[in-house]
């Protein structure tokens, strides 16, 4: 029933990403015509909810950093324990709406707008770029990491393509890699765009997620390559699916129909089918 209301409240803004696995995206913004500020936030709603389990939820803004993000991540905190075994996530949009607008109001300057989607329309509304933000920053390494000069001469990976996917003169591929260190995700993108074709794609999206043993943290990043949050859900999903060492990438060819949230569908379904394979 939760789910049904923020679908007819929030319309085209509200985005099912995986019905079965009850992942669910909004966007959020400070105001319908010339939204300044925009939020992206991804739940992911356990078995026990509401009753015994908070939503699992990432928020995803390219300015949403340090003291904002954790301020942020206090008030749905405190909000979800003041409303304990309720259904809490209009009450975490609205507050996040709340936090957009009176960053609107204040004195911050706009955030840098970037590439964006080519499916960019009145009807899309995703005219904005949300960067992937890692819930724990800390153990978290960006692929500007610098490798050692043993690392130089890594083994390139084997890259393994998935199915193609087509839908309104669409395409998405997904292509998958076994990687254990940044140098190897860095060869086999290189080795990727040698590809003309994968070059040429309109966007290239991809995800990795890297084990460190010896530290127990993940070293993980995303990219959107101009399609608009795409990078940090697939990133997202990876998390969800639990795997790493692999690094997903999901061309898109882009066929001039616009295809609406399908899209981020398509790209998700792209990735699923190769992580399977």
């Amino acid at each position: 029933d939760e789910i049904e209301a923020l679908s007819s409240i929030y319309g085209d803004d509200w985005c099912v990403l995986d019905e079965d696995e009850k992942i669910y995206c909004i966007k959020i913004s400070d105001c319908l015509d010339q939204p300044k500020w925009t939020l992206c936030l991804q739940v992911i709603l356990p078995p026990g909810y509401p009753t015994a389990e908070p939503p699992i939820y990432q928020l995803n803004a390219p300015w949403l950093r340090g003291q904002d993000y954790m301020q942020l991540a206090n008030s749905l905190e405190e909000i979800y324990i003041q409303n304990l075994g309720e259904s809490i996530l209009y009450l975490w949009v609205e507050k996040i709406r709340e936090v957009l607008i009176e960053k609107a109001q204040s004195s911050d300057p706009e955030p840098d707008i970037k590439k964006t989607s080519e499916e960019v329309n009145e009807d899309d509304g995703d005219d904005f770029l949300l960067d992937c933000q890692p819930a724990q920053e800390d153990s978290i390494k960006m692929l500007s990491y610098i490798p050692s000069e043993s690392q130089e001469d890594e083994e390139l990976p084997p890259i393994h393509h998935g199915n193609p996917i087509t839908d309104r003169r669409s395409t998405f591929q997904a292509h998958l890699a076994p990687v254990v260190t940044p140098r190897q995700v860095k060869r086999v993108l290189e080795k990727l765009y040698e590809n003309k074709k994968i070059a040429s794609a309109t966007h290239n999206i991809y995800a990795y997620r890297i084990y460190c043993e010896d530290k127990q943290t993940f070293l993980q990043d995303c990219e959107d390559d101009g399609e608009t949050a795409a990078g940090g859900r697939l990133l997202h999903l990876m998390q969800i699916l639990n795997v790493h060492n692999v690094l997903v990438v999901v061309s898109r060819w882009y066929g001039g129909i616009l295809l609406g949230p399908d899209r981020f569908k398509h790209i998700n379904n792209c990735a699923r089918n190769v992580l399977v394979e």
